[in-house]
């Protein structure tokens, strides 16, 4: 297996200059999400299949949630991109479709685990406490999809487009009316794969809770699958893909939307504005999934255009993209202690960004360094795997 260093040429670079961007604009976003929990207490209890759904009666506090949607759905895209690109990368310098495979499954077990045993330690310090034994977060289901991922990385564009509309389809038809919304006693891997929800105990405790179930997050990360072929093949052609299908998805949702049956798991709250973007997220329904998606398509499209001075401009961003783990494990917890520290009792949404804005400033250039240090290591040191 090949050890040689993978410093990244100028042509590449480039090339992968809008990926790294917008995920360094998502995970600045979901910052954002995170300080609204622990520093302004006002996070709202999330829009799942069944049970309460949140209502919101001012704009701001809407906004602040709605613009965090395109943060999962970002991440679970970019990181079907990213493997793709990896495996086409490794391949050229050497290294066999079954080590490729190994390596990603072995990074997604580590993802998994960090959740688990790092990651759920800030999770329980949630204002208004926690009382959760197991939580399935975010950065297990990609540690799941990305050992899934790694099995389907070498089907050919098309076909992973076909198990995307299939993912899609079925997913959503299996969801409960929510009316069926209620505690129980389901087995863990219902949620752990299929359904958000929890595992109530015999005593009345949380045993286990799933916002993330792996297979409704799937469909993103096999379209980024496909998404990253083309990119490798012809990064303009992509691109200009990219701000097709986001307009497409985007036409879709409001259709979606307005028809308010199939694809929206449950009807709207209302008939404002609000009500209308005020989406299921757990699973992603296809109006979530439309809208976010679509949108994420048509800033990768744009990030892709700048000029060599709006990428400097961008520049930070990109610094964040490329130290993803590394900010998402710190924040969670630098933004507990914020919150403590500055706001005990929480705040208001405008005096939460200020907080949050601190805490990115502070994470950037543990980010810029660790972002440098990461590439300058063999292609099978485990630091690439962080």
């Amino acid at each position: 297996m090949s050890q040689q260093r993978s410093d990244l040429s100028p042509a590449v670079l480039s090339r992968l200059f809008a990926p790294d961007a917008l995920r360094g604009l998502i995970m600045a976003l979901m910052a954002l999400d995170h300080a609204n929990l622990f520093v302004a207490h006002k996070h709202p209890t999330g829009e799942v299949w069944g049970g309460p759904f949140p209502m919101y009666y001012d704009a701001l506090t809407f906004l602040t949630r709605l613009v965090t949607h395109l943060c999962p759905t970002g991440f679970f895209f970019l990181m079907g991109v990213g493997m793709a690109l990896l495996a086409r990368s490794y391949i050229k310098q050497g290294w066999s479709r079954w080590a490729i495979t190994r390596h990603l499954a072995v990074r997604g077990a580590l993802l998994m685990a960090l959740q688990l045993l790092v990651v759920n330690r800030a999770w329980e310090l949630s204002p208004g406490g926690w009382g959760i034994q197991i939580y399935i977060g975010v950065l297990f289901a990609l540690g799941l999809n990305m050992v899934l991922g790694s099995l389907l990385l070498w089907l050919k564009p098309a076909h992973l487009l076909g198990l995307t509309a299939v993912l899609v389809l079925v997913t959503e038809l299996l969801v409960p009316d929510p009316s069926a919304w209620g505690p129980g006693s389901t087995t863990p891997l219902l949620h752990v794969f299929l359904l958000p929800g929890g595992v109530v105990g015999p005593q009345g405790q949380m045993q286990l809770w799933a916002y993330y179930p792996a297979l409704p997050w799937l469909e993103l990360v096999t379209f980024g699958l496909a998404f990253g072929a083309w990119l490798d093949e012809d990064a303009r052609a992509a691109y200009g893909r990219a701000w097709k299908i986001g307009l497409a998805l985007l036409a879709a949702f409001v259709v979606v939307r307005y028809v308010d049956g199939f694809g929206n798991i449950r009807p709207r709250m209302g008939d404002t504005w609000i009500d209308f973007l005020n989406v299921v997220k757990y699973p992603p329904s296809i109006a979530y999934t439309t809208l976010t998606l679509g949108i994420n398509l048509l800033l990768l499209a744009g990030l892709a255009r700048a000029g060599a001075g709006l990428r400097r401009l961008l520049q930070p961003l990109v610094v964040l993209g490329r130290a993803p783990l590394l900010f998402y494990v710190l924040h969670l917890f630098l933004y507990v202690a914020l919150g403590r520290w500055f706001a005990p009792n929480g705040t208001s949404i405008p005096q939460m960004w200020t907080l949050w804005l601190l805490g990115v400033l502070l994470l950037w250039p543990l980010c810029l360094w660790y972002g440098g240090f990461k590439r300058r290591q063999p292609l099978g040191s485990v630091l690439r795997y962080f």
